[in-house]
């Protein structure tokens, strides 16, 4: 006989059992889900949404020539037209408009959206003639202000220099120039050789030198995104380092061999050995010439890759994307295989040989040597220079 305290469990307590575990994380999901519903529309409310979306009365706002993206932002919230400048130059960025928006004399009201705004200042406001020039990956601060020139941007260079000799102008408004500027006298010749990112540009004409360069570091904020950031923290590096090691990867290899020119780089720093390169030495002595004789190599200064290990002071020009991606994801194979070294063999295309060990290089050197002293000697006779060759070696 069964006694009445020894029934068995309800159904509705099983089915209780069953569900609770799903009732308590669906309780969750919506709790989560309700707070982030709150912290965006609170995000929304108080910093994208339009300052007042009934108030279409026009405020008169003049961008000046040669306004950053942060000072725009300051401007325009001062003038209670957007609600948050950090949001907005954020967004800029990441939409890259940052380095689109134009001078001029614009009527924007506190009903308008953060991309209706952005939009109106990024057409213009048709008052100016406008311009385009050119900058290739590769070039140095001097080549640029050169370029610049010839493409009818500036008269001269000397102010275009002088701004990029310290950089200082532009500290305020660009904090990822820190790693730059702050070291103080090291021997840079340029603080900013290496910010400059290579791109065509669109300027209204006689813009002054500080617009061309703000449109250029803009330029860079926008390439140099988190997922750069994140990469170069994971190998210990600073942004500085990453754009200077682009730089010697931009100049020294071509876009297909830049992940291999890297690795060697890489390989060359772990096992804290000098870098050896001559783009250094070329670029500290303001020569060309493939044959380095060896009071060049010997020549004590902060570039120099063969008397002083680690990287060079700074960037010795201005690398394009492809060569800053080369810089943090070097090539998996040759890195792991160690590869050393590198060799230039055909100097009319760029072509490199890579080496493992210095006696496969101290081979492909003597090989390829007689090819780099002809096109030595055919580079002196186009320019009608007389001067001797000397001895020399590429990494």
């Amino acid at each position: 006989m069964t006694q009445k305290g020894d029934r068995g469990p309800r159904w509705y307590d099983i089915l209780w059992r069953v569900l609770r575990p799903v009732a308590a994380f669906t309780a969750a999901c919506l709790l989560v889900l309700g707070a982030a519903a709150t912290g965006i529309s609170y995000a929304y409310r108080n910093f994208v949404m339009p300052v007042d979306e009934s108030d279409q009365t026009p405020i008169a706002v003049t961008i000046e020539r040669g306004s950053s993206i942060s000072s725009i932002a300051r401007q325009l919230k001062e003038a209670d037209i957007i609600r948050n400048k950090g949001v907005f130059q954020y967004l800029a960025d990441f939409m890259g408009k940052g380095g689109k928006m134009k001078a001029g004399e614009y009527e924007l009201t506190r009903a308008m959206t953060l991309t209706e705004i952005m939009d109106v200042l990024e057409a213009g406001d048709g008052g100016q003639e406008v311009m385009t020039f050119r900058i290739i990956e590769g070039l140095s601060i001097e080549e640029i202000g050169r370029s610049l020139v010839e493409q009818g941007v500036f008269k001269d260079d000397s102010r275009f220099l002088e701004l990029c000799r310290d950089g200082e102008a532009f500290r305020a408004d660009y904090d990822f120039l820190q790693g730059a500027l702050d070291p103080g006298d090291d021997g840079r010749f340029y603080k900013l050789e290496g910010y400059l990112f290579p791109d065509t540009y669109e300027i209204y004409v006689d813009s002054s030198e500080e617009t061309v360069i703000r449109k250029m570091l803009d330029r860079m904020r926008v390439i140099y995104g988190i997922q750069y950031m994140d990469k170069a923290e994971e190998l210990d590096m600073t942004m500085d380092q990453v754009i200077t090691l682009a730089s010697l990867i931009q100049k020294e290899g071509k876009r297909d061999s830049f992940g291999k020119v890297s690795a060697v780089f890489h390989n060359r720093l772990k096992e804290d050995m000098t870098l050896g390169s001559d783009v250094t030495v070329q670029y500290a002595l303001g020569i060309r010439n493939l044959v380095l004789t060896q009071s060049q190599l010997d020549n004590d200064n902060p570039y120099n890759t063969y008397l002083h290990k680690g990287l060079p002071v700074g960037a010795i020009c201005n690398p394009g994307v492809d060569a800053i991606d080369a810089a943090l994801y070097p090539d998996a194979e040759y890195l792991d295989e160690g590869y050393l070294y590198f060799t230039l063999t055909d100097p009319e295309t760029g072509a490199l040989l890579f080496s493992k060990t210095l006696e496969e290089h101290n081979e492909a050197v003597e090989q390829y040597r007689p090819l780099w002293e002809a096109y030595d000697e055919k580079v002196r006779n186009a320019a009608g220079q007389t001067e001797g060759n000397g001895d020399g070696q590429t990494p």
